[in-house]
């Protein structure tokens, strides 16, 4: 059989109402010896890499919510190398111990930055991010940025917990979608990457992906804009990365807007 192969397109935007923009993401690639940047537009071959990609959506005052998700993203780039004789052993526990040892690293790294700088003080950052070996993806997620998995024979689903108040609401079934949008703490993290919170607890997890699988990661900004419903059919219609970031900020979203889009293929 040919080796699996990834398509991915990724965008992010300030939108029409911040004045800067605090997204960031992230499409890598990476072996033993070295990790590579993607573009925003790509294609390649799980056959001898891994890849990942991710979304990062910071906080805090003046421009530390910018620093705080580029802090993240490198973060990522210096650790995930030594990572890959985990994925060649074909261990796939092994990989959300990496996971959690790269989202604890990144954490104690933001706070110790907030605790020394009074620029960086409160600085914090979600993060949604996905590894991709032949057959699975790997996930950590902390914060209320979101993936997505778009099966080609069933519904979209979120893979992520939104770490909010509200998301907690919501996934108890004590709100609806309508209702958790507008709810006062829908913005208040519960987790997230530095920003004072003493531990790091992510969400970790696995999904077998087959042929045609497509995964969305994006920030709270696509939700700012667009429906659950908007998105499935925006994205089962073959819209790019691009293209769905344009669509949630014409829709109104009021934030910084960051999607990342991956078909299995």
């Amino acid at each position: 059989m040919s080796a699996m192969t990834l398509q991915w397109s990724g965008h992010t935007d300030k939108g029409r109402i911040r004045g800067n923009n605090e997204d960031t993401f992230l499409t890598v690639t990476f072996d033993a010896l070295e990790l590579r940047h993607l573009g925003k537009i790509g294609e390649g071959s799980l056959e001898q890499s891994d890849y990942v990609f991710a979304v990062s959506d910071g906080m805090g005052g003046a421009k530390s919510g910018e620093f705080a998700s580029r802090i993240a993203v490198d973060k990522i780039t210096r650790l995930l190398p030594k990572s890959f004789k985990v994925s060649a052993s074909g261990l796939n526990a092994g990989r959300g111990d990496v996971l959690e040892d790269l989202v604890s690293s990144i954490h104690k790294e933001m706070n110790a930055m907030g605790r020394h700088y009074e620029e960086c003080r409160g600085m914090g950052a979600t993060l949604s991010l996905c590894w991709f070996s032949p057959d699975w993806m790997f996930f950590a997620h902390l914060g209320d940025s979101r993936i997505y998995h778009l099966p080609p024979d069933g519904p979209m689903r979120q893979v992520t917990e939104d770490h909010t108040y509200a998301g907690f609401l919501h996934k108890s079934g004590k709100l609806n979608e309508r209702e958790a949008r507008i709810h006062p703490s829908r913005s208040q993290l519960r987790k997230a990457l530095g920003a004072n919170i003493q531990f790091a607890d992510p969400q970790l997890g696995s999904l077998e992906v087959r042929p045609w699988d497509r995964i969305l990661i994006c920030s709270d900004g696509v939700v700012d804009g667009l429906w659950d419903r908007a998105i499935e059919d925006a994205v089962r219609s073959g819209i790019s990365g691009d293209e769905l970031v344009t669509l949630a900020v014409n829709q109104g979203s009021r934030d910084n807007v960051t999607a990342l889009i991956i078909t299995v293929a």
